[in-house]
């Protein structure tokens, strides 16, 4: 029995150092540092991060700009603020919550700009410093209805082409002047072309974030590096005023004249399609003592072209050709864009439980010729206050 026992604590001895590497250390400098992007809370632990920044953007000279006579045009200040707070329910799953409320005056757009709700879960925290996590989240963007104001221009061309190629009927009595105007204004809202002047930010639709987080801790360095999908699904969760504006099409009536005689609704809900899109980053993080931190990082994001399934509200049956002309001009809004992103924090810890991080941004973006995201220059800078208890 004795020599039993010496077999069974010698074997026990000579495993520890493999064992080691796979027992997760959560009590490590991945608790401690809130700024650290392989942070993670405890068990029991609870905390906040609340990010105040001030933005600035230029404004490129795509078509959507110019339709909205907005190219070059610099919007500041662009007050963004985002709440993050997670909860550790054992040392290697937390769950997390996160809004992001976005105001721009100098376009009149507000509200909700991003939301997450899910959960993480630590797959490796290994002695050598490599941790993975995984994790999905509730795409929050159902919350609130697209709101905007879809600007019609008819098109004063294809109005007079109209004329033009009835008048041998009108001098053939076989049409009156009036029928034949009524005809080339109907073509011309079937021609016509406009923008959506968004009210918020929110598009309207729930979906879901998947993704997956690797990094290394090196002493004071950290490094980590993710990636992660966003599904939406299509709805009608969506509110769009139509207005046409007062230029002549044919002397006597504006686009915003013809939709009125023709009963043409307030406003449309429209179903938008289910789109994909792709986030990835860098992150590399420096301890450099007990109170003073720095981290970097650099983001990839691609926004995928919106398009319209179809528009839900009824129209008068005048209204069908033209309902289903504006269906087609946009079932692709080519309305997408890349966004390169790279920051620069610098922390403070001021106790165990609050921390104080200076950050900025500077955001690179190639936007589709309809996209209202795309910018000369864009900047951001702020303050995040971080809690835990």
């Amino acid at each position: 029995m004795k020599k039993s026992f010496k077999l069974a604590a010698a074997a026990t001895v000579l495993a520890t150092p493999a064992m080691a590497d796979i027992i997760p250390a959560p009590y490590n400098t991945l608790n401690a540092n809130m700024e650290n992007p392989l942070y993670m809370p405890g068990r029991n632990v609870f905390y906040s991060k609340l990010s105040n920044g001030v933005m600035l953007k230029v404004a490129d000279d795509s078509e959507a700009h110019k339709d909205k006579h907005h190219d070059g045009s610099t919007e500041f200040p662009i007050i963004r603020i985002q709440e993050e707070m997670g909860y550790g329910i054992t040392d290697r799953l937390a769950a997390h919550f996160s809004v992001q409320y976005t105001h721009d005056d100098d376009i009149g757009r507000t509200g909700l700009s991003a939301g997450r709700l899910g959960m993480t879960y630590r797959l490796l925290n290994l002695y050598n410093g490599f941790v993975w996590d995984v994790y999905g989240d509730l795409h929050l963007g159902g919350l609130g209805e697209m709101r905007g104001q879809y600007n019609i221009t008819g098109d004063a061309d294809t109005a007079k082409d109209t004329l033009t190629k009835l008048t041998p009927a009108i001098m053939a009595g076989q049409m009156t002047k009036e029928q034949a105007a009524k005809m080339a204004l109907g073509a011309s809202l079937q021609d016509a072309h406009g923008v959506i002047d968004y009210d918020n930010y929110s598009n309207g639709m729930w979906g879901f974030h998947v993704g997956t987080k690797v990094g290394k801790v090196w002493d004071k360095l950290t490094t980590s590096a993710f990636v992660e999908v966003l599904r939406t699904f299509g709805d009608d969760n969506s509110r769009i005023r139509i207005v046409g504006d007062n230029a002549p099409i044919l002397p006597g009536y504006s686009t915003a004249l013809v939709l009125a005689s023709m009963g043409a609704p307030a406003e449309v809900a429209a179903e938008f399609k289910s789109i994909t899109e792709v986030n990835a980053g860098l992150n590399a993080f420096y301890q450099w003592t007990s109170k003073w931190s720095t981290g970097t990082w650099f983001r990839y994001e691609h926004h995928a072209d919106q398009g319209v399934e179809k528009i839900t509200t009824n129209v008068a049956p005048a209204l069908e050709p033209v309902k289903k002309a504006l269906e087609d001009k946009l079932s692709d809004m080519n309305d997408g864009f890349d966004a390169y992103i790279i920051g620069l924090s610098v922390a403070h810890q001021f106790t165990d439980h609050a921390q104080v991080a200076l950050y900025g941004e500077y955001t690179f973006d190639n936007a589709h010729e309809r996209s209202q995201n795309g910018t000369d220059a864009k900047v951001e800078g702020g303050v995040r206050v971080n809690f835990k208890f």
